[in-house]
C-alpha cells in the first residue's frame, strides 16, 4: 500500500485528493493547521474506506514545525512515496501600492518556503527508496501575471521554477516532479483572498461553471497513477468557459 502526504488537506483540493486517493486504497498523511477539520476529515475517510490515515496540525510556514512533523511519523508512515504540496493561498486583491504587506509576507511564506520546507524534509525519504514523486499544486497565475494579482503571481512562478529545478535536481534519484496548474476552481480560495468577504468571493464564479475541486483530484490521480517511466512535467487545467486567467465566457 503506497502512502502519500497532502499538505493543505482541511478543505477544497487537498481534501477532495484525500477522498480520492483513499478511495484508491492509499495509506494517507494529512496535514493542516485546523485540527478538528483533520480529525472529522480522518475519522471519516476511516469509515468509509478502511485506510490507514495519520493526521499532523502543523503549519509549514514554520521551518521546526514542518521538520518535526516529518521526522516523527510513525515508522508504518514514514515510506512517503507520494508528496503533494498543495497548501498555498492569495490575500487580497489590490495594486502593489495599496496591497498588505503582511499579505506579501504570509504569501510567499506559505506558497513558496512551505513548500520547500516540507518538500525538502521529505526528499531524503524518496532519495534512499530510489522512487518518489512530488505533485506541486500550481495555478493559471504561474503561467501568467494579471491586474492586482501582483505577490500571489510570484509566489506561483516561483513554485513553477522550482518544479523545473526539482525536476533537474532529483532525476539522477529517479524521484518524478508535476506541476499541475489549475484556472478558476469553486473552493474557499476565493473567500480566504476576499478576507471572508464570502459575497464578493462568489461573485467571482457567477454567470459560467468554474472547477471544482474533485476535477483537480481527478488530475492529480492520473499524474499519481502513471507507469514509473512516464511523467506528466507541467499540466494547466481550465474550465471549458476559461481561456486566460482574465477571459472568461458567461453566460449561455
Amino acid at each position: 500500500m503506497k502512502t502519500i502526504l497532502i499538505t493543505g488537506a482541511t478543505s477544497g483540493i487537498g481534501k477532495a485528493c484525500a477522498e480520492l486517493f483513499a478511495k484508491e486504497n492509499y495509506q494517507l498523511i494529512l496535514t493542516g493547521r485546523r485540527a478538528e477539520r483533520l480529525e472529522k476529515i480522518k475519522q471519516d475517510l476511516i469509515s468509509k474506506y478502511k485506510v490507514k490515515i495519520h493526521v499532523l496540525c502543523f503549519d509549514i510556514q514554520n521551518k521546526k514545525a514542518t521538520e518535526n512533523a516529518i521526522n516523527t511519523l510513525p515508522e508504518s508512515f514514514k515510506n512517503i512515496a507520494i508528496l503533494l504540496n498543495n497548501a498555498g493561498l492569495a490575500l487580497g486583491k489590490e495594486t502593489l501600492d495599496k496591497s498588505d504587506m503582511q499579505d506579501w509576507e504570509t504569501m510567499l511564506d506559505t506558497n513558496v518556503k512551505g513548500l520547500l520546507y516540507v518538500t525538502r524534509a521529505v526528499i531524503p525519504i524518496m532519495k534512499k527508496n530510489k522512487s518518489g514523486h512530488i505533485i506541486n499544486i500550481s495555478s493559471i497565475a504561474a503561467k501568467e501575471v494579471y491586474p492586482n494579482g501582483n505577490v500571489y503571481c510570484a509566489s506561483k512562478h516561483a513554485v513553477d521554477a522550482l518544479t523545473k529545478a526539482m525536476q533537474i535536481d532529483l532525476l539522477a534519484h529517479k524521484i518524478k516532479v508535476t506541476s499541475v496548474a489549475p484556472g478558476m476552481v469553486d473552493t474557499e480560495f476565493s473567500t480566504v483572498r476576499h478576507k471572508g468577504d464570502k459575497q464578493t468571493a462568489d461573485a467571482t464564479y457567477n454567470g459560467f461553471t468554474p472547477l471544482f475541486a474533485n476535477d483537480i483530484a481527478e488530475v492529480v490521480y492520473f499524474v499519481a497513477s502513471r507507469p514509473a517511466h512516464v511523467n506528466i512535467n507541467d499540466i494547466l487545467v481550465m474550465p471549458s468557459a476559461q481561456a486566460t486567467a482574465t477571459i472568461v465566457r458567461k453566460g449561455n
